[in-house]
């Protein structure tokens, strides 16, 4: 059984992300003045008083707005309330009543999960009782004042929370595969991550930048557990204009150095670009499993070009050339099956481990073989390997001389590696030390 879950909604610009922060002690909710910076749900792990459960952030409610995105963001927020435990519906002290708060209340009164009505930005504690009583009208019960920004009235809400929550049986993650869907705006990760978790969970729209968190999703497949991040588009930092898109950079770079397995998306209709080559050097820096999907297949209708596409990602991409290549269309649902199998193959690569009598075995074939670096007086030999580390491999050798090896000997090495074992899929690293 999973964790319980905790919805917070609201109208946008009350205060949403700063109680997730409180609530969590963490900054993962991005939080900004600009009205709407939260569109996806984003998911995030809380306790109180030895209660566990995951709260979800979501985009403000405007029903009947007519922004392009909106309908999208409301659409989020309300099947998160289906979803829950419990509903925080926090609304503005502030401001007071507004038109939009109204109208998400009778939605609310219609619900059947439990709702607690939090009223925001009351950092006065002594000017609470001439606020709190406009709430009433509201037909949720008795408000409770709360003052996101400095903590106040925080604790007594979480006490009302945890009393609403469900007993839950914590399931062990140990075998969950981590996947974070990477790639430049705008490539298909969310229709992507739709497809995978088969439900809409991430906002998609034709728009470059619809997703600034990165979103995580629990999905079980043949009886394998995997866990699914939606990451935001990743553009070089000189080409990020807004602090908001800044923000879900580095939610997307935090998303990388959790992930097991990272898969690059890539828009054939655009072609590989510079962006995608940076996008996959940082996986690759940061020892992820890779795998390339390229994405749009059913949008390019030449053979010919589809040739040219496939061999410039060969050309371009050799420093990732460990990395599967798929052709999908996350739209139609065209050859994405085929991911589930490409993880796990990738996943056994990068959790392999391959025993030393196996990898000496190969290094003697390497001497009689007889390649070898010769550098004045000094003659490599390479004595004895072993793997040290998986999650990616790791294989340390001893050697005579290892000051003189260089990266054309690397390559050499590392390209007997995976011939000589299936290292599909995930980066190695190689070691060398001194033979004492």
């Amino acid at each position: 059984m999973s964790l319980p879950l905790v919805a917070v909604v609201g109208r946008p610009n009350v205060g949403k992300s700063t109680l997730i922060n409180r609530i969590t002690q963490t900054e993962d909710a991005i939080v900004h003045e600009m009205r709407g910076v939260t569109r996806d749900r984003s998911y995030h792990k809380a306790d109180w008083n030895g209660v566990d459960f995951m709260i979800i952030d979501t985009g403000g409610i405007a029903l009947g707005d007519a922004d392009q995105f909106q309908g999208s963001i409301t659409s989020q927020a309300l099947l998160a309330c289906e979803q829950s435990d419990c509903i925080v519906f926090l609304v503005d002290g502030r401001t007071g009543i507004t038109p939009e708060d109204s109208d998400i209340a009778k939605v609310l009164q219609r619900t059947k999960v439990p709702v607690l009505l939090a009223v925001n930005k009351l950092d006065n504690p002594e000017r609470e009782d001439e606020v709190l009583w406009e709430f009433y009208s509201l037909g949720l019960g008795e408000p409770m004042p709360v003052s996101a920004t400095h903590g106040h009235g925080t604790g007594d809400l979480l006490d009302e929370v945890v009393k609403l929550l469900p007993e839950y049986e914590d399931d062990a993650d140990d075998d969950m595969i981590n996947v974070a869907i990477i790639g430049r705006p705008n490539a298909g990760k969310s229709s992507l991550t739709n497809r995978l978790v088969g439900d809409e969970r991430s906002i998609v729209s034709d728009v470059a930048g619809t997703t600034r968190d990165a979103i995580d999703s629990i999905v079980e497949h043949e009886g394998k557990k995997y866990r699914i991040v939606d990451t935001a588009g990743i553009r070089r930092k000189s080409q990020i204009e807004e602090d908001v898109e800044y923000y879900g950079y580095v939610r997307s770079m935090r998303a990388i150095e959790r992930a097991e397995v990272v898969l690059l998306m890539i828009d054939a209709t655009l072609g590989l670009t510079d962006a995608d080559q940076k996008v996959a050097s940082m996986a690759a820096e940061r020892g992820c499993a890779m795998i390339i999907a390229i994405n749009k297949w059913d949008l390019i209708d030449s053979a010919e070009k589809r040739d040219e596409i496939k061999e410039r990602v060969g050309e371009r991409m050799t420093f990732v050339g460990y990395a599967p290549v798929l052709t999908i269309s996350a739209k139609t649902g065209r050859s994405v099956h085929r991911i589930w199998d490409a993880i796990d193959a990738v996943y056994q690569s990068y959790s392999t481990r391959i025993s030393t009598n196996r990898l000496n075995a190969l290094l003697t074939e390497l001497r009689d073989f007889g390649h070898t670096i010769v550098k004045g007086s000094k003659r490599l030999r390479l004595n004895y390997i072993t793997q040290t580390a998986t999650q990616p491999p790791v294989f340390t050798i001893f050697a005579n001389f290892p000051e003189i090896i260089d990266d054309t000997f690397k390559r050499y090495l590392e390209n007997r590696l995976r011939s000589t074992y299936d290292l599909t899929g995930t980066p190695i690293r190689l070691k060398f030390k001194r033979k004492n």
